[in-house]
């Protein structure tokens, strides 16, 4: 008869804004914060390379089960481009494939960087998380695999350039939306410009609602024991921003905790449909039990059907 293992730490549950610091992994961070914490599980809202820092949200417990929506949520960036060296990870960290001394000019830049504002085709980097063949595409161009990655539509809602400090280097700020990759846009924008260029630096200040200014550096986190580091953890629900709430009773929660779909009064979800949820064909809805989130699910027919469920 096989035996229940008994999970390995404590329950805990919530997210937390960390400021990754350049040459740790995310990997590496989650499980720095697992063990501070104690905790059964934790995990990441999106991948930050190695070389870049800033925002990096770790969910643990029951917040893994939204780490979609973080890694969804629209984020920002402020990097640097150093021209005249391309490098087969387009960043420093790799072989540098192609040199070239032009230099392009701010008014070039600026001109150029508008094509890449919208919804574009951008084709993710080789040396990246993205799955081919069900592979990792990191793996593969590690091992000198040929492969190829179609390109997918990504949105920028905001590409500017902000300083030149040396004609080698250009500072940028990026807004974009979901899987967006920042090292393939320099790989195309210096394309566009005829030059060479990789990302030298690279700073990730916004995932959603988690901003830089509130975000806790990784040695500050080391150096606090677990009661302090636990009264910074944010609920469970805070990348479900964009998810209209409804409200019920203790008594349905009780029921969706369970699994059970719960009727819910006419009025409850007449102020869900006409004050909280701006797409009508959007069913989505977070239940909340006062201060406590219970659930993600829909709200058909009057009922609400849980589909990811709380245990709070």
């Amino acid at each position: 008869m096989a035996r229940n293992r008994k999970k390995k730490g404590l329950p805990v549950h919530g997210w937390l804004n960390v400021d990754k610091p350049v040459d740790v992994t995310s990997t590496q961070v989650v499980g720095i914060l697992k063990r501070l914490f104690n905790a059964q599980k934790a995990g990441h809202g999106g991948t930050l390379d190695p070389l870049a820092d800033g925002i990096l949200p770790i969910a643990f417990g029951e917040a893994t089960k939204t780490v979609q929506w973080a890694m969804d949520a629209d984020k920002e960036y402020v990097f640097t481009i150093e021209w005249g060296r391309s490098t087969d990870t387009l960043d420093g960290e790799g072989e540098v494939i192609s040199t070239s001394d032009t230099r392009p000019a701010r008014a070039a830049i600026e001109q150029a960087l508008e094509r890449f504002e919208g919804e574009i085709a951008q084709i993710p980097p080789k040396y990246s998380a993205i799955k081919v063949d069900g592979e990792r595409a990191y793996d593969l161009a590690r091992d000198g695999e040929s492969f190829e990655i179609p390109s997918r539509q990504v949105v920028v809602h905001e590409a500017r350039l902000i300083e030149m400090p040396d004609a080698d280097h250009a500072v940028f700020h990026i807004r974009s939306g979901k899987g967006f990759y920042v090292r393939a846009l320099a790989r195309d924008l210096a394309a566009a410009l005829g030059c060479d260029g990789h990302v030298s630096k690279l700073r990730r200040i916004r995932v959603g609602v988690m901003h830089e200014d509130e975000a806790i550096a990784l040695d500050a986190l080391e150096a606090m024991d677990r009661e302090a580091l636990l009264e910074l953890l944010l609920p469970v629900e805070e990348v479900l921003e964009d998810v209209p709430d409804v409200e019920i009773s203790d008594e349905d929660a009780a029921a969706i905790r369970q699994g059970r779909e719960v009727m819910l009064m006419p009025h409850v979800v007449e102020r869900w449909r006409t004050e909280k949820n701006p797409d009508p064909e959007d069913r989505l809805a977070l239940a909340m039990a006062g201060e406590t989130a219970v659930a993600m699910g829909e709200i058909r027919a009057g009922r609400f059907q849980p589909v990811r469920v709380f245990q709070l």
